[in-house]
């Protein structure tokens, strides 16, 4: 929703190239605006610091490391960053912008959602968190505001980095992240890990399938106390009839105990498909009777910052009662949770019952039940034969089985120590052959298949990589599979050609290409705005990221109109055709000193008109003839008025005026052109 308050931002051009247009949103830490990027002429989302952050010189390359950080992830399920950068006392991040909504208006709209599309929704969330996790990066402010879905359904994660630039930036270092979701180790201030987001997408999947938040209170530091203080309840309490499998998915992910929850986001998404392949169609389809009810945030400040968007923005935790405070990590933990005035410190009781509904504990009972079972069985079988059988023969027995055992070890010994099952390290074979990768694998014990790829980097034929990765230690009778570049993939480019050139940046967006050079050319069939041609052509395979040139038409080229007055008719329509206009000749010709069909006058006279366009032209029908009185004797200056009266044009020859007659007229009582020539010798 954007913002109706006046900013002075809107309109402006941040470092000359980004078109601030609007204001998206407002979080305790920035501003984020929809932004035009002149040089590559897409939509941007440009997050603007706010300035206590923007003005920190150490900030700002922490915060560029962090930029750097992010912008090394590609992912389909993470926003993209594009630049970062300062603009005098502005400081500003660019990201991809996704144009849709967020997971916190989903779960405004329609309360606790149906298992089916609560996992759907977070299992893209926990890919992009894998992805980042693998690449060492942590987001740590996971929440239903940094999930954004797409118009088309793309699901993707914003925000990594953000929360660690800034939360290592306080003076204290104090902890940025949003309360509702935040995790107890970071309470604690301690460092956050893998693990810290898992807790986070926990909590958000239990308000998924409840439509609350598990813990609530009246300020940050009560529902920070209950982060550490208490164990996530099941989801089925607050929602009966989910399936017990979601309960255990869910206490898993916010174990209190960091080294109970799964490692990283790929052991998790792991577990949450399986999941979802093994409840049943009733199970994800079930729905919560109650009418679905608006969020209500883990407590309730007074007031919010202006224009701060719904729900729960980024925030810092402190001890005071401000809705927007920090916590810091250089206080001990404990003072600072006995803050909240009821003896906040960190329970050391073991919360037994609780602990159960953890996949550790889960699996501990499983086993246990089993064991009772196998006792049980065993109860019921005799211990003792009725004939005992000869000792010697025993003897006999007990030997060939040490003989036995003892060649078992050895050969363990062996196959553990240097053969197939001893460890390995295996090889960088980045950039080799196919026959080379093979031959150093096989130098370390390993056994290996190719597998083809796309790569963009590595030419067709050579090793991308393995699985497992180069430089982790295994076991030799594993097989390592090598990845074979098959070179860049390449995808078709859409047609551009016959759509305005915003239709066809939006194409170019949507298959991920970038646009080129822009030219305009004059096209007499091609309407002015629409593009007439691209390169590379339509349907020809690139790469993602190619440049495409657009030829955009600017209509039909302008003809000056030329002048063909005074020409003849044939003459005149001749010089029209040449510049591709067309003559219309008026029915109704006119007298005139030119000749018959001469072109007396010409609609429009000048000016320019496109191909194809009309000129009327007016012709003559030759002069009009006028017979010439005879002025003879009379007075010269009656007479010159009277000629001037026919239309003629008056010619005087005197030399001395005496008497002012007429003396001589030339011509006479003939007919001539109107407008021709009458001498008059006067005296």
């Amino acid at each position: 929703m954007q913002e109706p308050t006046q900013d002075h931002l809107i309109g402006t051009t941040v470092d000359g190239r980004y078109t601030v247009r609007s204001r998206l949103a407002r979080g305790g830490m920035s501003t984020v605006y929809l932004a035009t990027d002149l040089r590559l002429e897409r939509d941007v989302a440009v997050k603007v610091l706010h300035p206590n952050l923007a003005n920190d010189p150490t900030f700002l390359q922490r915060l560029s490391r962090e930029a750097k950080a992010a912008a090394s992830l590609s992912h389909p399920h993470i926003v993209g960053v594009l630049d970062q950068g300062e603009d005098g006392h502005i400081a500003y991040l660019v990201m991809e912008y996704v144009k849709g909504h967020t997971l916190r208006d989903v779960m405004t709209e329609q309360g606790a959602l149906p298992p089916r599309l609560a996992l759907a929704l977070i299992d893209p969330v926990i890919e992009g968190l894998a992805a980042a996790h693998g690449s060492g990066l942590i987001h740590r402010d996971i929440k239903p505001e940094n999930v954004l879905i797409a118009d088309d359904g793309r699901i993707k994660v914003a925000d990594f980095g953000l929360a660690r630039a800034v939360s290592a930036n306080t003076s204290t270092g104090a902890l940025i992240g949003t309360v509702a979701y935040l995790a107890p180790e970071l309470v604690l201030g301690q460092a956050a890990d893998a693990r810290s987001d898992i807790y986070s997408a926990g909590i958000m999947l239990y308000e998924m399938l409840t439509g609350k938040q598990p813990y609530a209170g009246d300020s940050p530091i009560q529902v920070a106390y209950q982060h550490v203080n208490s164990v996530v309840g099941r989801p089925s309490d607050v929602a009966p009839g989910l399936a017990d499998d979601l309960d255990e998915l869910v206490q898993w992910c916010t174990a209190t105990d960091a080294e109970n929850r799964p490692v990283d986001g790929t052991a998790l998404l792991t577990e949450l498909r399986h999941i979802r392949t093994t409840l049943t169609d009733e199970q994800l389809d079930h729905r919560q009777s109650p009418a679905p009810t608006p969020h209500s945030p883990a407590y309730a400040p007074e007031s919010a910052p202006v224009g701060s968007p719904a729900g729960n923005p980024t925030e810092a935790l402190a001890t005071t009662a401000s809705p927007t405070e920090f916590i810091s990590q250089q206080r001990n933990p404990t003072t600072i949770m006995a803050a909240a005035g009821s003896g906040l410190q960190r329970s050391t009781q073991d919360p037994t019952d609780h602990d159960l509904n953890q996949p550790g504990k889960r699996e501990l009972k499983r086993i246990e039940r089993q064991q009772a079972k196998d006792r049980a069985r065993a109860a019921a079988t005799p211990v003792r034969q009725l004939r005992e059988g000869n000792p010697r023969r025993r003897g006999i027995i007990w030997a060939v089985v040490i003989v036995i055992l003892a060649l078992l070890a050895a050969t363990a010994g062996w196959f553990f120590g240097m053969g197939p099952g001893s460890p390995g390290t295996i090889p960088d074979v980045k950039n080799k052959t196919v026959a080379e990768a093979q031959q150093l694998l096989r130098t370390a014990g390993f056994q290996s298949e190719p597998r083809d790829v796309f790569d963009d980097d590595i030419l067709p034929g050579y090793a991308v990589g393995t699985e497992p990765r180069s430089g982790a230690e295994v076991r030799k009778f594993q097989s390592v599979t090598v990845f074979v570049s098959k070179g860049a993939q390449l995808f078709p480019l859409p047609t551009l050609t016959g759509g305005t050139l915003a239709e066809a940046k939006t194409a170019l967006n949507a298959a991920q290409m970038a646009l080129g050079n822009v030219t305009e050319a004059f096209d007499d069939k091609v309407p002015a705005g629409v593009v007439i041609s691209q390169d590379p052509a339509t349907g020809k395979e690139v790469r993602h990221g190619t440049p495409v040139a657009l030829v955009v038409s600017k209509g039909p080229q302008p003809i000056p109109v030329p002048d063909v007055r005074g020409l003849a008719k044939d003459a005149a329509i001749k010089a029209l055709q040449d510049v591709g206009l067309k003559a219309v000749v008026a029915p109704d010709k006119v007298f005139d000193k030119l000749p018959d069909n001469g072109v007396v006058s010409q609609s429009p006279a000048n000016g320019t008109l496109v191909k194809g366009d009309t000129v009327t032209l007016t012709l003559s029908k030759g002069p009009k003839m006028v017979k010439v009185p005879n002025f003879v004797g009379k007075n010269a200056d009656a007479a010159e008025k009277e000629l001037k009266s026919l239309g003629f044009e008056v010619l005087r020859k005197q030399d001395v005026v005496i008497l002012n007659l007429v003396l001589v007229q030339n011509p006479v009582n003939i007919e001539v052109p109107e407008g021709s020539p009458i001498t008059l010798t006067v005296v």
